[in-house]
């Protein structure tokens, strides 16, 4: 077992089979070094977390979505590295919306879900460059959607 996936392990994480994409746009591209990976909504374990922070939810719920976006790049990842973690070089950059009401601040709160599951998962190569953007909806009613951009060896 890699690196990353005896990580991924330690913290309890499955990662789940990657998610086919909704519209006319492919899941991933790699292009030299950097793999571009789409946005990915709030599915988890259980289906998608819908609602809007907020209204719907709270920021702890908010984290916990992000998370699952952030899982949901790491699957997405392991399929453009060929099934090997361990090429992972950097979490180059985030890019988080949330689904929120216009009043709602938290979003820098609400992306650290995915942003601290990149450092827990790949440590210092998991420090990245971010935005958290509040969005006055995302697509089927999804609470976050994240996409991200990495290098890769």
């Amino acid at each position: 077992m890699s690196q990353i996936e005896n990580q991924l392990a330690e913290l309890g994480i499955v990662l789940p089979e990657p998610t086919a994409p909704v519209a006319n746009y492919v899941p991933y591209v790699i292009s030299g070094k950097l793999v571009f990976i789409s946005g990915q909504v709030s599915i988890g374990p259980d289906g998608l977390i819908t609602g809007k922070l907020g209204r719907e939810l709270d920021v702890e719920q908010g984290v916990m979505a992000a998370h699952a976006c952030g899982v949901n790049l790491i699957a997405q990842l392991k399929a453009a590295c060929d099934g090997d973690l361990d090429r992972v070089a950097r979490v180059v950059k985030l890019g988080g919306f949330i689904n929120c009401t216009d009043d709602f601040t938290g979003q820098p709160k609400v992306i650290n879900g995915t942003s601290d599951l990149m450092v827990a998962v790949f440590g210092e190569r998991g420090r990245h460059a971010r935005a958290a953007v509040g969005a006055p909806s995302l697509p089927m009613d999804a609470a976050v959607e994240v996409d991200g951009v990495f290098e890769i060896k």
